[in-house]
């Protein structure tokens, strides 16, 4: 049973339309990187209406209704968003809700990140938290829609489960999204050239109005090319009787490579000649070739007389249409079209997305053919893999390594370590103290700051290894405000005295080998290691003692070959997983979240079979680099027991 309002499509007259005289909510939506559709606010979804009732086949500008949307255009044929400075496409769609839903009542409700702004639920987790807030129930549980979380409305704030992370929640009023009446009214055939009205003479709009009279040259070219012959013909059994102009935003394919059309209330593409079975039509310009274009499915009746077309408007109300639009096999791409890899949802092609997206935006406005492609997608993990497939890694004891939160063996204290790995120096250099940046023939500039007994501020030393000198007084400062594991690194060449350790939580590693090979390896099979570090609290040598810590992505997956310098890698960050070196608690680079685990400069594979983000293979050099890096952290391969 559907739950009401849960923004589920009415499968009313076979293609998701409201029947007559039911209203419903309108909400447009787009595709996020992490597969959930993310709701537009209430205006924009107003504007988008209101471009679709004057051409359900134009585009959408979000620029003249939200500033901060600005690079965003909606292509309304084939649902997809698309930004113009990058490339980046996405998939959009339009969902049907209850006016008594929560968007019919302009009620959203937000959760606070850790940038301390809000964000809104997605709009089915919106209509279930507040058909639960209006049925007065004290809590709900999000877990039925896939999401670990407990909703406290006494409280106003999200649980998450597993971690226990509390963040704020927030019930506010909007703008009501538009409310519609009745039937959508059927798709009308396309127009030829450009559309009635006067244009907008934005920039945004004489851009995507170019563009599409670009790629409406490049159909007709097409068409003139490969049809040209058979135009002319109407009563020609199988032949091309009469083909509509494309308005579709650059250059959106009309048809799909392998569907026949034979009804006479759509008749697009029309067959001529009588024969009772629709006739399959090789499209120029396919629709395997736009990412940004949906397929158009044909389905026949047992007679074979009728054939269901699913085109123009009808898909503004299946969003499955565009999902299967992105398996399908990519087709030919016409001679002498330049193809521009274009930004993936999860990757970059081998070309700038950017450079990408305005070569073809300016191509297309100067009448050259351009075909936008994706890059393909990375290759993240092996095929699934059986337990007893796995096999221990052979030179190497055992499958696991643990962490625990007690702290490695720690120095006597800081005079012992200091005087440890340095000599004092009798002649002293007139030169600067890195540390305190104090001549060294002068006192230390932590003298009044530290007091330590047989260490005098004036005291210089010298390190044994590197040589480089500095105020004793300063190394025990640097020494206080580090680790405090017994070891040294010199401040100026970064060469490691002890046996250095680091921060990282508590966690397990694991490692096997598994029977496929990696991108350059394919003499071997792989060495899979797999971390794993639960969220927690952090502690005095953490950043900020006391607070909690987020662990996102985890277990990760690593992958190294499975040969004698793979395992003489794996044997060095088993050493590096013991000292605690491998991660650390700071602020990611990628999302910029904080208090967060995060890898500490020893970079590692997640990408099993390509290449595609600079994190898998094949890289001749990934070997060499990574034993660099382990050194640079003190573990060498001089450590390694023969």
């Amino acid at each position: 049973m559907a739950r009401p309002g849960s923004g589920l499509l009415v499968p009313m007259n076979g293609v998701g339309y409201p029947p007559q005289n039911l209203a419903r909510v309108v909400v447009w939506e787009w595709l996020n990187e992490h597969g959930r559709w993310r709701p537009y606010s209430a205006a924009v979804c107003h504007h988008i209406e209101n471009v679709l009732k004057g051409d359900a086949r134009g585009s959408v500008v979000l620029g003249q209704v939200d500033a901060q949307l600005s690079p965003y255009i909606i292509d309304l044929q084939s649902m997809h968003q698309f930004r113009q400075d990058t490339g980046t496409m996405r998939p959009v769609q339009r969902n049907f809700y209850e006016p008594s839903s929560a968007p019919g009542k302009g009620v959203v409700w937000e959760w606070e990140n850790d940038n301390g702004s809000w964000t809104p639920y997605d709009m089915e987790i919106c209509v279930t938290i507040q058909n639960a807030y209006e049925k007065q129930h004290p809590w709900l549980d999000l877990t039925s829609l896939g999401f670990c979380y407990l909703i406290d409305f006494n409280s106003m704030s999200q649980t998450n489960r597993q971690s226990q992370r509390k963040r704020r929640l927030r019930r506010r009023m909007d703008l009501a999204y538009p409310l519609i009446m009745g039937s959508i009214p059927k798709s009308q055939s396309w127009p030829v050239g450009a559309s009635s009205g006067q244009p907008c003479s934005c920039q945004q709009c004489i851009l995507v109005n170019s563009t599409r009279a670009a790629s409406n040259a490049i159909l007709a070219s097409q068409r003139r090319k490969l049809y040209g012959g058979a135009a002319g013909n109407p009563g020609a059994t199988g032949t091309l009787g009469g083909v509509r102009q494309s308005n579709t935003f650059a250059g959106t394919s009309l048809w799909s490579p392998t569907s026949g059309f034979a009804s006479a209330n759509h008749n697009n593409i029309s067959v001529g000649g009588g024969q009772p079975k629709a006739e399959q039509v090789q499209s120029p310009l396919s629709s395997a070739n736009f990412p940004g274009s949906p397929v158009m499915p044909t389905l026949s009746s047992s007679h074979g007389h009728h054939a269901l077309t699913i085109n123009g408007q009808n898909n503004l109300n299946r969003p499955g249409t565009q999902r299967i639009s992105m398996g399908t096999t990519r087709g030919a791409i016409p001679p002498g079209v330049p193809a521009l890899p274009v930004k993936n949802l999860t990757g970059s092609g081998p070309v700038h997305p950017a450079l990408a997206g305005m070569t073809g935006i300016l191509m297309c406005a100067a009448g050259l053919p351009v075909c936008l492609t994706r890059a393909p997608k990375p290759i993240l993990h092996p095929p699934p893999i059986n337990k007893s497939d796995m096999k221990p890694v052979p030179g190497i004891n055992g499958m696991r390594r643990k962490t625990k939160k007690k702290h490695l063996k720690r120095g006597k204290n800081p005079e012992d370590v200091v005087r440890r790995y340095t000599e004092k120096i009798k002649v002293v250099p007139d030169e600067d103290c890195t540390i305190c940046m104090e001549r060294l023939v002068m006192s230390s500039g932590y003298e009044g700051v530290l007091q330590h007994k047989g260490i005098k501020p004036e005291l210089v030393g010298k390190l044994g290894k590197c040589g480089h000198m500095y105020h004793l007084l300063c190394l025990v400062a640097m020494y206080n405000n580090g680790n405090k594991d017994g070891s040294l690194q010199c401040p100026t060449c970064k060469t490691i005295y002890g046996e250095k350790t680091g921060t990282q939580p508590p966690g397990k590693m694991e490692y096997h080998v598994i029977p496929h090979s990696l991108p350059g390896y394919s003499d071997c099979k792989t060495i899979r290691i797999v971390y794993d570090i639960p969220a927690g609290i952090q502690t005095n040598e953490h950043p900020n003692p006391g607070k909690k810590f987020s662990a996102r992505g985890f277990p990760r997956h690593c992958y190294l070959p499975d040969n004698e310098k793979g395992r003489r890698v794996l044997k060095l960050l088993i050493m590096a997983w013991d000292r605690r070196l491998i991660f650390t608690i700071g602020t990611s680079s990628t999302t910029g979240e904080s208090d967060t685990v995060v890898w500490n400069e020893i970079h590692h594979k997640t990408e099993f079979g390509s290449n595609l983000t600079g994190h898998g293979y094949p890289d001749p050099n990934y070997l060499d680099n990574v034993l660099t890096e382990l050194s640079a952290q003190g573990v060498g391969e001089d450590n390694l027991k023969d």
